[in-house]
């Protein structure tokens, strides 16, 4: 794996880190990140499973649709996503899907029981866009509904080594030599803030109105579990 590079020296605005090391690289990468994305993690899963029938679920920065897949049976799921390219892998998959910025999701306030975001607020870059990310979750949940995140944990077990204290991180993804038209590795870099232990959580708490119900590690991320008061 090639290593991450630290992204808190790029001299551009936060909207424009998103743009070039989120936005553009999701757009570029799409199908291979795709390819990749196929199994759901337990603790999502479980959460999912778990829901009351006919609940009314939005997911956040949906990707190839993985969880909008879970249960289609007795629930239903919406997914926005700011990626075209993914946004129209999840259409040919037959799922309800839109381009959206989630600072600025197109549901009004309380259409949905339960909203997921799984590892898109860490491409936000500062901490009052993270926080307005969290807000726009729990506007668009009713009061009662339930909302669970993900991301990236500074604390990693697996095979990814950050440099400790540095948050704001270049991470590579490549596209290795013999995908598709590739005759060298592509490597693409995407902006993270990585979460220390505990830093989730507490933008929950600065957000307000909601009520933490369950938090964890799992994967070499952190999540929460919180309800809409």
């Amino acid at each position: 794996m090639k290593e991450p590079v630290v992204a808190d020296t790029l001299q551009i605005s936060e909207a424009d880190k998103e743009e070039q090391y989120v936005h553009a690289v999701y757009n570029e990468i799409a199908p291979h990140f795709s390819d990749t994305r196929f199994k759901p993690w337990p603790v999502i899963e479980r959460y999912l499973l778990a829901l009351p029938k006919g609940s009314l679920g939005a997911d956040i920065g949906c990707g190839n649709g993985k969880y909008l897949g879970v249960r289609t049976g007795d629930i239903f799921m919406m997914g926005t996503d700011r990626s075209e390219s993914l946004v129209e892998i999840c259409r040919e998959r037959n799922y309800e899907c839109l381009v959206s910025d989630g600072l600025d999701l197109p549901y009004r306030d309380g259409a949905f029981d339960f909203a997921i975001s799984i590892a898109v607020i860490h491409h936000f870059s500062s901490d009052d866009r993270r926080r307005a990310a969290i807000k726009e979750l729990l506007r668009i949940v009713r009061p009662g509904g339930t909302v669970l995140v993900f991301v990236w944990a500074m604390e990693q077990n697996g095979r990814r080594k950050f440099e400790e204290g540095t948050q704001d991180v270049l991470v590579p993804w490549v596209i290795p030599a013999g995908s598709k038209i590739e005759t060298k590795d592509k490597v693409f870099h995407r902006y993270y803030h990585l979460f220390c232990k505990g830093e989730l959580e507490s933008l929950f708490q600065q957000v307000g109105g909601n009520t933490l119900e369950e938090t964890g590690y799992d994967r070499d991320n952190w999540f929460v579990i919180t309800r809409k008061e």
